[in-house]
């Protein structure tokens, strides 16, 4: 993969260009060796941003994370970009069409086409510590997710806090009739 990697308000240091391909060379499996890989970061006051466009056959993928540590908006952007790709594979690449940019081996498989049934293909077990909603919150946008399951400290039930489209929050909880 090739990196383009530039900087705005802020000087792009050996340690920050080796930790961004370091951590974006985990997506080489993806894609092949010619990808071109733009990476933009930016300082504004305490935000530290970074911004990843990968053109590839048809579509762009693009992401970009806002935190107060530049190496902790890689960890994310890299995060994020992954889940992109998991989540679109079989949008991305048709079974008809020329996998562009894409490795051979992450191409659509006869079995990854969808048939409509509902199947459950990875079961996640975590330990579930008790926390206020608001420190939910926190934690989900931490990891970078859009929903998080935890234990109400205050009612001892298991709730899920969710990101809106408006940019607050939601907060599901349990009624039992």
């Amino acid at each position: 993969m090739k990196f383009t990697i530039s900087g705005k308000n802020i000087d792009v240091t050996p340690s920050l260009r080796d930790a961004i391909e370091q951590k974006l060379g985990k997506l080489e499996r993806y894609f092949t060796p010619e990808t071109e890989i733009i990476v933009t970061l930016s300082v504004e006051k305490e935000r530290q941003k970074i911004e990843v466009t990968i053109p590839v056959k048809g579509t762009i993928i693009r992401s970009e994370q806002v935190s107060d540590d530049m190496y902790v908006s890689i960890d994310l952007v890299e995060e994020v970009i992954e889940r992109q790709l998991r989540k679109y594979k079989n949008k991305l690449i048709d079974k008809h069409q020329e996998g562009g940019n894409f490795q051979p081996e992450f191409a659509v498989q006869e079995d990854d086409i969808d048939d409509g049934e509902i199947k459950i293909i990875r079961t996640k077990r975590f330990g579930i510590k008790p926390m206020f909603p608001e420190d939910a919150c926190v934690q989900m946008e931490l990891l970078g997710h859009n929903f998080f399951v935890f234990s109400n400290a205050e009612t001892d039930e298991v709730n899920v806090v969710y990101k809106r489209k408006d940019n607050t929050y939601g907060l599901i909880e349990p009624e039992f009739d």
